[in-house]
């Protein structure tokens, strides 16, 4: 399964003949960042904000069986039931015998439910800038709940993107012992189920 990241939560994954686009944003909405025109099979957005719902920019192709099974689970994009932010969905994608989860614009915790769910998937895609989501440290205690293989952090301030009012990635990143850190020397991860437990730090496209 291949894992590319466009930047702030933006991603596709790829599995055999299917591609799945995750949190398009539209253009000039995120600092830094230009997304273009994407081909997928199917795309997916967390909620709709405009850094996470531009399905325009995704040139859908005819799929005739889908490879990944998808499913949600219902969250909130903020720790007031959604009264500040709205809703968000965390979705769960599935394929090769492979879990993937996209947290979206996650800004509770947990329930205990949702724990049970997610505890033990291959790999997360989990927003640690703080601010409008989770912070780093709600980031990583999410983690150490759900044990992931591989964690993704994402929708964080970058040397040349993001939001101001974000957190940068260091601050997830300092939470780990630096043999857990990985840094990928471009946008993209393989992920396998031989591919080492790690946090890993995908190449921005703009750097």
């Amino acid at each position: 399964m291949k894992i590319t990241w466009y930047g702030h939560s933006c991603f596709s994954l790829e599995s055999g003949y299917e591609t799945i686009v995750l949190d398009p944003f539209h253009p000039n909405m995120v600092p830094g960042l230009t997304l273009g025109e994407i081909q997928a099979n199917r795309v997916f957005c967390s909620h709709e904000h405009e850094d996470h719902n531009h399905r325009a920019s995704v040139l859908l192709k005819p799929l005739k069986t889908p490879v990944f099974d998808v499913s949600f689970l219902p969250t909130f994009h903020d720790d007031h039931h959604g009264e500040r932010r709205g809703k968000n969905n965390i979705t769960l994608l599935s394929a090769e015998g492979m879990r993937v989860a996209h947290f979206g614009d996650l800004g509770c915790p947990l329930t205990k439910e949702q724990v049970d769910v997610l505890r033990g998937v291959d790999a997360v895609m989990i927003p640690v800038g703080g601010h409008y989501t989770i912070d780093a440290i709600t980031a990583k205690a999410i983690c150490d709940l759900i044990h992931p293989r591989i964690i993704i952090p994402m929708h964080y301030k970058g040397t040349n993107f993001g939001f101001p009012v974000l957190a940068g990635v260091e601050e997830f990143t300092k939470l780990f012992d630096s043999h857990q850190i990985y840094s990928h020397p471009t946008n993209q991860l393989e992920l396998s189920p031989v591919t080492p437990k790690q946090v890993a730090l995908l190449r921005c496209p703009i750097q």
